[in-house]
C-alpha cells in the first residue's frame, strides 16, 4: 500500500459514477436505522448489566473492568470485521450479508442475559457472547453512511444517525423507568425486539451494492486487477496511519480514545452513582438519562452545523469543555434535579464531539477502499476507552467515594481536552495539505 500522506486524501466515498451525490435523506434515514438496530441494545447494557454485576460483587473497580472487558473484544474485532466487509463482494452489497446474520444472532444473545444473572460466571460468558456479535456488526453498520453519502454532507449525516442514537438513549431509559423494577427479564426483550425490528426493514430495503462506495469499489478492484498493487491489509493500513509524518489521524485517535473513555464511564456507572449517592430505586436511578437523551437529539445537528461553520476541532474542543463543566456542575450540586441538569448539559457538549470525531476520520482516509476499515479504527479507539475508561473511573471511585465519580469523569474528560488541543496546535503549525486541512477546519466539502 503506498503511503497516503495528507494531501493524498480525496475521500472520494460517496459521489456516483456520473459526479453527482446520492439522494440523501431516504438513505441516511435507512443508515440511521441500521445503528439503532445496534445501538439499543448496548444502551440498555450500559444501564442495567451494571446493577447485575453488583449482586455479586462489591467493588466498583472490577463492576468498571467487567464493563469494559467485552470493549477490548472490540480492539480484535472490528478493525478486522471492518476490512472483511471492505473486501465483501456479493449480489447484497459489502456491507448487508454481516447485518443480516450478525443482528438476529446479537438480539437473542441479548434476550439470555438476565437469565444468566444468578451466577457470576453465567452472566459474564452471556456478556462476553452478546459483546462478540455485537461488536462485530458495529463498524459494518456505521460504515453503510460513508458509502452512501459524499464527504461534504457527512457531518449533518452523521447527526441524523446520532440522533438515532440518541432515540436508543431514551428507550433504555423508558424501559428501566417503567419495566426494569417489576419485570427484570422481560424488560431485556424489548431492545431485542427492536432489533429483529429494524433489521427486518433493513433487509426488506437496504441493497448497498447500489450505492457508490460500493461502485467505487468494484473500480479499484478493476485498477487492481490491472497493477501490481495489492488490496491494503489492516496493518498496512495502521502502518500508514503510524508512520506519517502527518500527526493529525494519531492525536484524533488519542481523542476518541480518551473522550469515548469519559462518556462510557458517565453511562456505565450512571445507575450505582444514583443508587448509592442519591439514594434512587436502581430504576429511577437508570431512568435518569431520559431528559438528557431528548437534549441530545436537539443538539446533534446544530453539532454538525456548527463544525461546518467553526470548524470541527474548534467544536470537538468546545464541546468537551461543556462536558466537564457539567460534571463539575453534578458534583457540585448532588441531587437528583441537579444530576439530570448536569447530565444534560453533559448531553450538549458530547454532541459537538460525537457527531463530527467519526466523519474527520473517514475524511482523512486514503480512499474509499479502506473506509470500513476506517470505521473500524474509529470503533477501536472508541472500545479502547469504553474498556479502559470504567475501570479507571471506579478505581478512582474506590479511592475517593461515589460522591466524586463526576469529577472523577471529568478529569478523563480533560485528558482529551489536552490532546484535541495538541491536534489543533499540531495543525497550525504544521499547515498541512489542503486535503487534511479542510477536515480538520470544516472547510470545504467536509
Amino acid at each position: 500500500m503506498p503511503k497516503s500522506r495528507a494531501s493524498q486524501r480525496v475521500g472520494s466515498a460517496a459521489v456516483a459514477p456520473d459526479g453527482h451525490d446520492v439522494p440523501g435523506a431516504r438513505v441516511v434515514l435507512l443508515v440511521a436505522l441500521a445503528v439503532f438496530a445496534t445501538e439499543s441494545a448496548w444502551n440498555f447494557y450500559d444501564a442495567q448489566v451494571p446493577p447485575l454485576l453488583k449482586e455479586h460483587v462489591a467493588s466498583a473497580a472490577v463492576i468498571g473492568l467487567v464493563m469494559g472487558m467485552d470493549n477490548f473484544l472490540g480492539i480484535f474485532i472490528q478493525p478486522w470485521i471492518g476490512n472483511a466487509s471492505d473486501r465483501t463482494r456479493t449480489r447484497r452489497g459489502r456491507r448487508m450479508p454481516y447485518l443480516l446474520v450478525g443482528i438476529p444472532v446479537a438480539a437473542v444473545l441479548f434476550a439470555l442475559i438476565p437469565h444468566a444473572g444468578g451466577s457470576l460466571p453465567l452472566l459474564i460468558l452471556a456478556v462476553f457472547a452478546f459483546a462478540l456479535v455485537g461488536n462485530s456488526v458495529k463498524p459494518v453498520s456505521e460504515s453503510l453512511l460513508p458509502d452512501y453519502v459524499s464527504p461534504r454532507r457527512r457531518s449533518e449525516a452523521h447527526a441524523v444517525v446520532k440522533i438515532a442514537t440518541g432515540l436508543t438513549i431514551i428507550v433504555s431509559a423508558l424501559v428501566s423507568i417503567y419495566l426494569i423494577d417489576d419485570h427484570p427479564t422481560a424488560a431485556f426483550l424489548v431492545p431485542a425486539g427492536l432489533m429483529l425490528v429494524s433489521v427486518a426493514v433493513l433487509g426488506l430495503t437496504v441493497r448497498d451494492s447500489d450505492s457508490p462506495g460500493y461502485r467505487a469499489a468494484l473500480a479499484d478492484d478493476a485498477a487492481l486487477a490491472t497493477s501490481q498493487e495489492v488490496r491494503p491489509r489492516v496493518r498496512d493500513i495502521l502502518r500508514d496511519i503510524v508512520t506519517d509524518a502527518d500527526r493529525s489521524r494519531v492525536l484524533l485517535i488519542l481523542v476518541i480514545v480518551l473522550f469515548a473513555g469519559a462518556w462510557a464511564s458517565s453511562r456505565a456507572l450512571m445507575t450505582p452513582y444514583g443508587m448509592e449517592t442519591l439514594d434512587l430505586s436502581r430504576g429511577k436511578a437508570g431512568g435518569m438519562t431520559l431528559p438528557a437523551g431528548l437534549v441530545f437529539l436537539l443538539a446533534a445537528y446544530p453539532a454538525a452545523l456548527m463544525a461546518r461553520r467553526f470548524g470541527t476541532v474548534r467544536i470537538i474542543i468546545s464541546g468537551m469543555v461543556l462536558f466537564i463543566a457539567a460534571m463539575v456542575l453534578g458534583t457540585a450540586v448532588a441531587t437528583p434535579a441537579g444530576t439530570v441538569v448536569a447530565m444534560c448539559v453533559a448531553s450538549v457538549g458530547y454532541a459537538g464531539f460525537a457527531i463530527n470525531a467519526a466523519v474527520l476520520l473517514w475524511n482523512l482516509a486514503p480512499s474509499d477502499a479502506v473506509v470500513g476499515t476506517y470505521t473500524g479504527i474509529y470503533t477501536i479507539g472508541a472500545a479502547s476507552g469504553a474498556a479502559l475508561g470504567p475501570f479507571v473511573v471506579g478505581a478512582l471511585v474506590d479511592l475517593t467515594g461515589w460522591r466524586f465519580m463526576l469529577l472523577d469523569v471529568g478529569f478523563i474528560a480533560a485528558l482529551a481536552v489536552a490532546a484535541a488541543v495538541a491536534l489543533s496546535a499540531s495543525q497550525t503549525r504544521g499547515r498541512p495539505g489542503p486535503r487534511t486541512h479542510d477536515a480538520v477546519a470544516g472547510e470545504g466539502e467536509i
